[in-house]
């Protein structure tokens, strides 16, 4: 058992939230439980409450839990990306119904961040030649989507 679990508040879209960031990830991800309010929760009776789900070997706990907190970039879920074609299946995917940021950060259909980074960023960003670094830095901050061959070129 994880002993630390992001926990996600959602509106009333805990459980569509969880399947579909399951099918994205695929592999080892999928949803592990459900739990349903009852007549002594504050939801109503037989609606999903909790939805336990894994991506990619991390757990996390989805609530739905109402409209009064939704989710701001002051938390984001990082996915560190193998290659150049992972960056672009999972921006393609969870920009789906959502907005692209700056600098590989999206948000998705339900307003959650994403930090979408393609390994070599932080190589490119802290070469040992600092001219070299900042063209790096100029190049991700003229981004929305990744481009770590851009990257590495600047």
């Amino acid at each position: 058992m994880q002993k630390i679990k992001t926990f996600l508040w959602f509106d009333n879209q805990a459980e569509e939230a969880a399947n579909h960031y399951v099918s994205i990830f695929g592999g080892d991800s999928k949803v592990l439980g459900v739990t349903h309010y009852t007549e002594a929760s504050p939801g109503e009776p037989g609606a999903v409450m909790t939805v336990e789900f894994r991506l990619a070997g991390q757990e996390y706990v989805a609530l739905n839990g109402g409209p009064q907190f939704p989710f701001t970039e002051a938390i984001s879920l990082s996915v560190d990306c193998e290659s150049q074609a992972e960056v672009d299946e999972l921006w393609a995917r969870l920009t789906d119904g959502g907005e692209e940021g700056q600098c590989g950060w999206l948000k998705d259909r339900y307003g959650l961040s994403w930090q979408i980074v393609p390994r070599g960023l932080s190589e490119a960003l802290s070469d040992p030649d600092p001219v070299k670094a900042a063209r790096a830095m100029k190049a991700m901050l003229g981004m929305k989507k990744l481009d770590i061959e851009a990257l590495l070129n600047a």
